[in-house]
């Protein structure tokens, strides 16, 4: 036997081998790899002033920490909305969100003050003096920004709604579960079902309704709407919150999920990227306390309570010296997701400090 036939064997072991240590499958978004080059892409800048209008003075509203970015194509740019943290306040800090731009999708400029924070408005008694957190947005079918934000009064987070044409004026509309039984609830994290079109992220209704998915428990929850902007939590027929999925033993998400960028309708079903937080007590042995890695779940198209497949494992961990040490040490916390010329752009804060990105090939 010559050396010759040993080759088909290593290139198939290899290929197997390879494939083997995949965390994709056929079904999901990605492979992602992390633009180690231009990361971070934004962080904390004390330059940057703006004349609080609740606490009538002038802060740095971005010199501690930016993170936990929404990101939307708009006019041939990637604009990202971004989470930004002052250092006032009983709270070690204030959160406002501020606006980026780029046109390579590595390099941002933004703009020099906040488009969305606390006020004196019908709002102040949720965001304040905590701020708001964590921005989704999508699109509505008539080119209105919807935006899912945290409200953070300093004790409880609560989820809730503003809507834009520009991504600059915005007008808030409330919480996004008014109602008796929830609102003074803990919620946050709204991932709006949507469909890709063209560089566009837009909201599509699903049996007549829009659909979100939302929390940060052992737990994931679902809930829809008729207009993108009154929200009404799916539950079980005794009246409790109807787990669409759960945390695992032995994996990364053994202690929590929470749903990453807006999910998205293929092919195949309605994607979820989501983070998951592990605790090496009955999780991930492998990943430090408190780790927030990145994973994917698959809904039914047609139903989007009904959990299809998730990935086995995470696609995205912290490796990078500001994703390991931070505000909060650990994090990869994925929360905006765009196609723009050809890729996907996936955007993470890091530690609770900084923004970072990774990309894919967009699968035909």
């Amino acid at each position: 036997m010559t050396h010759r036939s040993f080759l088909p064997f290593f290139a198939l072991l290899f290929w197997f081998t390879a494939h083997a240590q995949s965390p994709y499958k056929p079904w999901m978004i990605g492979e992602f790899a992390k633009q180690n080059a231009a990361n971070p892409v934004l962080d904390a800048r004390n330059t940057s002033t703006f004349a609080c209008p609740v606490r009538k003075e002038t802060v740095r509203w971005e010199e501690k920490d930016v993170f936990n970015p929404a990101v939307v194509v708009r006019k041939g740019k990637i604009h990202m909305i971004y989470r930004a943290e002052d250092t006032v306040g009983k709270h070690a800090g204030t959160s406002r969100l501020g606006l980026a731009t780029s046109t390579d999708g590595l390099h941002f400029k933004r703009r020099p003050q906040p488009v969305f924070y606390p006020d004196n408005d019908a709002m102040k008694q949720y965001e304040w003096e905590g701020g708001c957190e964590d921005p989704r947005i999508v699109e509505s079918p008539g080119r209105v920004y919807v935006m899912t934000y945290t409200s953070y009064d300093g004790d409880k987070a609560r989820l809730c709604v503003a809507t834009s044409r520009n991504l600059i004026n915005w007008k808030k509309q409330g919480l996004a579960f008014d109602d008796l039984k929830y609102r003074n609830e803990w919620s946050k994290s709204g991932s709006i079902v949507c469909k890709r079109i063209g560089s566009r992220i837009v909201a599509q209704k699903i049996n007549g309704k829009y659909w979100m998915y939302w929390g940060d428990q052992p737990q994931l929850y679902c809930a829809s709407s008729p207009d993108l902007i009154h929200w009404t939590p799916v539950e079980t027929p005794n009246g409790k919150l109807y787990a669409v999925a759960e945390r695992r033993k032995e994996k990364h998400d053994s202690r929590l999920l929470e749903p990453g960028p807006p999910a998205l309708i293929t092919p195949n079903g309605i994607v979820l990227l989501y983070n998951g937080m592990n605790l090496p007590k009955d999780g991930d042995p492998n990943l430090p306390e408190g780790t927030y890695a990145a994973g994917q779940l698959l809904f039914d198209a047609n139903d989007p309570t009904k959990l299809i497949d998730r990935s086995e494992t995470y696609f995205m961990k912290p490796d990078q010296p500001y994703e390991i040490v931070g505000q909060v040490n650990n994090v990869c916390f994925i929360e905006g997701l765009v196609p723009y010329k050809g890729r996907w752009f996936l955007y993470y804060g890091t530690a609770d400090s900084k923004i970072a990105v990774a990309t894919a090939e967009i699968k035909p």
